[in-house]
């Protein structure tokens, strides 16, 4: 007997699991990139998005600890001390509404395949992920010492993120 992927007991499609798998360290990737941020602030934040991400694989949502658990082994698990590459982008106002447009349609997505308790808890996943994100290093400031825990740019990502998964 063949076994199944996961995804297909959720009634999702390979293209449909890829975007929901996807789209939780995309979120990552935008919220550090919303602020441009030293290598040691960017590798924080990029630390407590892998967390949450992890953290996921606890959560009482079978989706989101069905994705969380496909993400971890993907990239690796915080908790045995593995880190996620920091990505800068080359143009960090594309990816952001690039991965605005994929929440968009991963809202999309779950409104039609799973109840509302699962979308919420996945929605509710993705704007924690950028959460801690933006809250996991100041902004600005001299030497790591001062500025904003929360700048404008990454208020405002994290803001719009929350609006369009109606989170």
């Amino acid at each position: 007997m063949i076994e199944q992927p996961a995804y297909t007991g959720f009634g999702f499609s390979d293209e449909e699991w890829g975007l929901l798998v996807g789209l939780p360290q995309s979120v990552l990737t935008a919220a550090s990139a919303a602020e441009h941020d030293g290598a040691r602030r960017t590798m924080a934040e990029n630390a407590a998005g892998l967390e949450t991400i992890a953290a996921g694989r606890g959560s009482a949502s079978p989706l989101v600890a069905a994705v969380a658990g496909e993400i971890v082994s993907r990239v690796g698990d915080p908790e045995a001390g593995e880190e996620l590459p920091v990505i800068a982008p080359a143009d960090p106002r594309a990816v952001i509404e690039d991965v605005l447009n994929r929440a968009v349609s991963a809202a999309r997505l779950l409104a039609e395949k799973v109840d509302e308790g699962e979308a919420g808890a996945y929605k509710h996943w993705l704007v924690e992920i950028a959460e801690q994100v933006v809250t996991a290093a100041p902004s600005g400031g001299i030497l790591g010492l001062g500025g904003d825990q929360v700048s404008d740019s990454e208020r405002r990502f994290r803001d719009r993120l929350s609006e369009v998964l109606h989170d």
